[in-house]
């Protein structure tokens, strides 16, 4: 309620604002008042002739019975109240925009003259501000904290202004993601690691690769506690535990855990060879499989058996050679039982059972369940001796 009184003897107004919590019956502070509805006191001074309230606004309500004894008046818009003193040739005006104040403490006033209820409950205000924090897009069930975040986010489901790459067409939500990307195509690489000298485009990609070094790794797996450098490792190997396989072939339905295995596998039905030998030509599928056949060229054998030191090109061939020293023998037929150190030497075994020959003479058509056995053979056509 906002009161105006008028004493004849100093020809002082004054104007007090006191807003009152009439839900909770709890007074805003005099602090949170001066603050936010400064300036709250106004002296006019005016000749001593008596005012009566016909020159008043319409807006203010006797509340004394003359001006001799000082007469106070009612405030009856709360929005706007205009105060018009007239003496003679002298008119002054009040103007109280309580509206605007009542922005600045996020409250709004009811149109029957007060304040809503303000908590000041510190739960309540814990409550307020998660629920501000917490925005949900309504495509996904991703949620965040800022809004403008989630403005940026959502641009991914509806394309609106989104920023397109010139050379590759690839679209992004911000400029500066943009020109993250656009240095893929520039060959710039401004982050360089202090450790090895090795470069990158983005900051992001140069620190979790200096886990490398660091040995750091701060993302672990909750059911058996082995430990990834990359949040994207980890939940890839997730999905060892859960069986999860979200990416499937078009062509044969089969599944895969990652979508870098898929892509491997696709080429099997397309046939692609992109990785080429810069030796002798050969092409291969997958990048490992042409390190490993460079080694050929190279003569590299980076493994070596830790129990007679012979060194291998390929990681299955030590695997396979330390059976000789363990004596395991993990391949056995179903038809006898026989045990073989490797896959192979079992299959060539089984066409004893089936009687498979799949090695022909070219010359007189004559068969064989091994290859050795039909080189032997040729040898006859040829005359020469083995």
């Amino acid at each position: 309620m906002a009161l105006v009184k008028l004493e004849d003897c100093s020809q002082t107004l004054e104007l007090n604002v006191n807003i009152k919590d009439e839900e909770e019956e709890k007074s805003v502070s005099l602090r949170q008042l001066e603050l936010s509805l400064r300036p709250v006191t106004s002296i006019v001074r005016t000749n001593p002739a008596c005012l009566s309230p016909p020159t008043l606004s319409p807006n203010l309500h006797s509340l004394g019975p003359d001006c001799d004894s000082g007469v106070q008046f009612a405030l009856k818009d709360p929005e706007m109240t205009s105060v018009k003193l007239e003496d003679c040739s002298q008119t002054m005006e009040l103007n109280v925009n309580i509206k605007d104040e009542e922005d600045k403490i996020g409250k709004s006033l009811s149109q029957e003259d007060r304040v809503e209820t303000f908590s000041t409950s510190g739960e309540q205000q814990q409550e307020d501000h998660s629920a501000k924090r917490s925005h949900h897009c309504p495509h996904c069930e991703e949620n965040f904290s800022i809004l403008s975040k989630l403005k940026l986010h959502v641009k991914i489901h509806t394309g609106e202004n989104l920023y397109s790459c010139t050379d590759c067409g690839k679209n992004f939500t911000t400029s500066k993601a943009l020109t993250v990307h656009q240095r893929v195509h520039r060959g710039e690489k401004p982050y360089s690691c202090s450790d090895c000298g090795a470069s990158f485009s983005q900051l992001g990609t140069l620190k979790r690769h200096e886990r490398i070094h660091t040995g750091e790794k701060p993302y672990s797996c909750s059911e058996c506690g082995k430990s990834f450098s990359q949040l994207g490792d980890l939940k890839t190997h997730k999905r060892v535990h859960t069986g999860e396989k979200p990416y499937s072939c078009s062509d044969c339905e089969k599944c895969f855990k990652t979508s870098t295995e898929l892509k491997v596998h696709q080429r099997t039905h397309t046939g692609e060879k992109p990785y080429s030998c810069s030796d002798c030509g050969k092409r291969f599928s997958q990048m490992g499989d042409l390190k490993t056949h460079e080694r050929i060229h190279t003569g590299v054998k980076p493994y070596s058996c830790s129990d007679c030191g012979k060194s291998f090109s390929q990681l299955g061939h030590l695997k396979t050679h330390e059976r000789i020293h363990t004596g395991v023998k993990p391949y056995s037929c179903s038809d006898c039982g026989k045990s073989f150190t490797q896959q192979d030497n079992l299959k060539r075994h089984e066409r004893i059972h089936t009687g498979v020959k799949p090695y022909s003479c070219s010359d007189c058509g004559k068969s064989f369940s091994k290859l050795d056995n039909l080189k032997r053979h040729e040898l006859i056509h040829t005359g020469l001796k083995p």
